[in-house]
């Protein structure tokens, strides 16, 4: 048997009862069977069938072994488990605590009455009823403990012993707050503790961003190129973007028509050089921003490579080292593409997106093409310090693009304001 209430203290004191059904030809009552014990304070019943019935014993078979010492044999015995339910009958369990308005007959099935405590003034009623003790009615999240104390199980009553230890006085902290806040006011001051937070929201943004050279003379060298993909990589995605360089304007029909690529690489590949060596080095750096965009609608990472066997192992390696975070679950370590690698990933895009285009691009189409929000990419673009505009001349009832521009000198970068509550992962 097991209770539901709790363990008992002095289970070898205990003893059962078995009653079974008497009509042994019918097929289901025969099986039938009620377990009884009683303590100083309490009965228990359980039984094997009705609405209440533990669904165990319907899935798997139990044995019972009794082991001959002497002979070392053992005999085995079929066995089921019995929930033992406290029998509540004319309210047997409350317990006893400080008055405060009278003591209150009842049990957990609802309230019996009152009865009068010398030295209190309360109302009384007469009445004829069953209890072993008397509770009383305390307030009502004392009352709750109260009940956990006496019928909770095991893990509300660590729950109910860690709230008590956890509980500090409100004051207390406050006033610990404000001591350490006007301690650390009157050491650093007011202004140098702004700079900080600005500093490191900062540093927490940049961690996210490609390597940003403020002191450089051109665009071309605030977001170099070798921070996006280095030589060796670069050298790597020339087998795979030779198809997009070498693709006829009826390729690049059948592609946009087969959605084969995002929409901003399509919209490009209209326009690839005719010099054979720039066409090529568009075509890689196009192949690299598609690889990012189809990266990125990734979530768990569960292939060695992610990519397809046509994308070099050096470029797999640098997805899964650069845009991934590691988790665990289920026993094994996953790699997993989390919000923030996901911007992290916008803002590389970007980038590339800027040094194919000029140095101005359209967000629009890598937000469509990311199935990111408006806010979030521009948020992004702006702390890759790009000038946001909208653009011109669109007709009626078309969506209104963002436009970013990489110019010189940088806009002064700021510590985000207000920013929105992050969504719980």
């Amino acid at each position: 048997v097991q209770f539901a209430n709790g363990r008992l203290r002095s289970p070898d004191a205990l003893r059962f009862s078995a009653y079974r059904n008497r009509d042994a030809a019918h097929p289901r009552k025969k099986h039938r069977r009620i377990v009884v014990s009683q303590t100083e304070r309490l009965c228990y019943v359980g039984h094997n069938f009705g609405s209440g019935v533990m669904k165990c014993n319907s899935l798997c078979r139990y044995f019972v072994g009794v082991l001959d010492k002497d002979s070392g044999q053992m005999e085995v015995y079929n066995a089921e488990i019995f929930n033992m339910q406290p029998l509540l009958s004319g309210g047997r369990t409350l317990c006893r605590v400080q008055p405060t308005r009278g003591w209150r007959v009842g049990c957990p099935g609802g309230f019996l009455g009152w009865v009068t405590v010398p030295g209190t003034h309360c109302r009384s009623q007469s009445m004829t009823v069953g209890c072993q003790c008397l509770s009383l009615c305390p307030p009502p999240l004392a009352q709750m403990d109260l009940c956990i104390e006496a019928f909770g199980t095991s893990r509300q009553k660590r729950a109910l012993s860690s709230r008590r230890m956890n509980a500090v006085g409100s004051d207390v902290v406050s006033t610990a707050v404000a001591r350490a806040a006007a301690n650390l006011i009157d050491a650093k001051g007011v202004t140098a503790l702004v700079q900080d937070v600005a500093q490191d929201e900062v540093q927490t943004i940049s961690a996210f961003l490609p390597p940003c050279h403020e002191d450089a003379q051109s665009p071309e060298e605030v977001y170099r190129f070798e921070d996006i993909l280095s030589p060796a990589e670069y050298e790597a995605a020339r087998v795979p973007a030779a198809a997009l360089a070498n693709a006829t304007p009826e390729d690049i029909a059948k592609r946009a028509e087969e959605r084969s690529h995002c929409s901003f690489v399509l919209e490009e590949l209209k326009c690839l050089p005719s010099d054979e060596k720039r066409r090529d080095h568009k075509a890689r750096c196009l192949w690299f921003l598609d690889t990012l965009v189809r990266f990125s609608q990734l979530r768990v990472i569960k292939r060695k490579h992610p990519m397809g066997p046509e994308c070099p192992h050096i470029i797999s390696k640098k997805l899964m080292k650069n845009f991934t975070s590691l988790t665990y679950n289920n026993g094994s370590i996953q790699n997993l593409i989390s919000a923030s690698m996901k911007a992290k990933i916008a803002a590389y895009a970007i980038v590339l997106a800027l040094h194919i285009s000029g140095f101005q691009t359209d967000l629009t189409v890598l937000q469509n093409d990311m199935k990111l929000q408006e806010s979030r990419v521009l948020d992004i673009a702006r702390a890759l310090r790009l000038k946001v505009s909208k653009a011109q001349g669109l007709l009626e009832g078309e969506q209104s693009h963002r436009l970013g521009t990489l110019s010189l000198p940088l806009p002064v970068q700021k510590a985000p304001v207000g920013q929105r509550k992050r969504k719980r992962m």
